[in-house]
């Protein structure tokens, strides 16, 4: 695949394509993102993950040929805007092509640009490709056991 991959803020329109993801991520891509065997995305599901204000709420998208092939988002703590939890996904078929590094770059720079200064997320202890791409991006992240997943708690360098 040598295609260029645009990455660009979540827009209103993508529902559709989220929509079209869906089907294109394994089971086990499925679980990983969302912690569950969920089989389909409720159409609720798909409106808040498009429906973003960019700063409480971001989320950008990685694009190829019109269609949406990974998203990283975060969503800012209520009770403390400087911290925010991440989450990615990218299609199998484009994973390990560095689609995933360049969405938690974009994801992380805006963030930081936005006053978030503390990134968590909450990984699957056997999902080594976001482990990793975690400790590369962000490589004084602490990881620890949270019962059956590990918890991530990234400091973002200031912008």
């Amino acid at each position: 695949m040598d295609l260029a991959i645009a990455t660009r803020p979540v827009q209103p329109d993508d529902d559709e394509r989220f929509r079209r993801l869906w089907p294109r991520l394994s089971r086990d891509t499925v679980y990983r993102r969302f912690h569950a065997p969920l089989r389909r995305l409720p159409v609720e599901a798909v409106r808040r993950l498009v429906r973003v204000d960019h700063d409480l709420r971001e989320a950008v998208v990685g694009v190829v040929g019109g269609e949406v092939i990974g998203v990283a988002r975060y969503d800012r703590s209520p009770s403390d805007p400087t911290t925010a939890e991440l989450a990615i996904v990218v299609e199998d078929d484009w994973q390990g092509l560095g689609v995933g590094r360049q969405l938690l770059a974009e994801l992380t720079r805006l963030a930081a640009e936005r006053g978030v200064a503390v990134l968590t997320a909450t990984v699957q202890p056997d999902n080594e490709p976001v482990l990793g791409l975690i400790r590369r991006l962000l490589p004084d992240s602490t990881v620890t056991p949270d019962g059956d997943v590990l918890a991530v708690r990234s400091v973002l360098p200031r912008p």
